[in-house]
């Protein structure tokens, strides 16, 4: 077992850019710079055909660095660019054929956790892990206090693994961290990083190496 399975550990959410050659250079510098579970490329505003090709970009470089890669929201590209998985939003009963078409040959999480109950529902469809937050949700320098209640309530008396949404400063982690939750998140905390991806990711690793708490203490 790596060191990290027993720690909180990190999973990267692309952010929206015109440029994917560049993001998959920056991609390629954060996860050869330390840990990183899973990589979530979100379809923002791209039409299908652009979300196609920035997929095909990144699915692999993620593969290559052991992170899984999970495509949100489409499951036509995340077959056709072979990832791992889907990182679901919307309706419970959408959320449940997802599943039952998917599972268990791809990864299909589940996002729009937003208070209690809407998790629980979440949670008996049975995904592979529960977010919480939003995928742009990384507005300031803390992780809202909303998911980090909702995830340290969750990581307390559920199996099914959580992600809570980290902050835009890398140092979030730690309160992510904090509530028992197996990853956190982190966007604009990695590639708008004033010393580039490589080092957020160090950092980010780091803090966690120190301050997480171990899950078989």
């Amino acid at each position: 077992m790596r060191e990290t399975d027993d720690r909180c550990r990190l999973v990267l959410i692309l952010p929206p850019t015109e440029d994917i050659e560049k993001q998959a250079q920056q991609l390629e510098e954060a996860l050869g710079a330390g840990d990183v579970a899973t990589v979530i490329l979100p379809q923002y505003g791209r039409d299908d055909q652009q979300f196609q090709i920035a997929a095909e970009h990144i699915v692999p470089i993620a593969q290559a660095h052991g992170a899984a890669a999970l495509i949100a929201g489409d499951s036509r590209t995340a077959g056709r660019s072979k990832a791992d998985g889907l990182h679901f939003e919307g309706s419970i009963e959408d959320l449940r054929d997802t599943l039952a078409k998917h599972t268990p040959k791809m990864i299909v999480g589940a996002g729009g956790a937003s208070e209690r109950h809407k998790a629980l529902e979440i949670g008996e469809a049975q995904p592979d892990y529960i977010f919480f937050g939003k995928i742009e949700g990384d507005i300031k320098p803390e992780p809202h206090p909303k998911n980090l209640a909702l995830a340290e309530w969750w990581a307390s008396m559920v199996e099914i693994p959580c992600i809570v949404m980290g902050g835009n400063e890398v140092a979030s982690v730690v309160a992510a961290a904090e509530t028992g939750a197996e990853f956190v998140a982190l966007r604009l905390a990695v590639f708008e990083h004033p010393e580039g991806p490589a080092a957020a990711i160090a950092t980010a690793n780091a803090l966690l190496d120190e301050k997480a708490p171990r899950f078989n203490a």
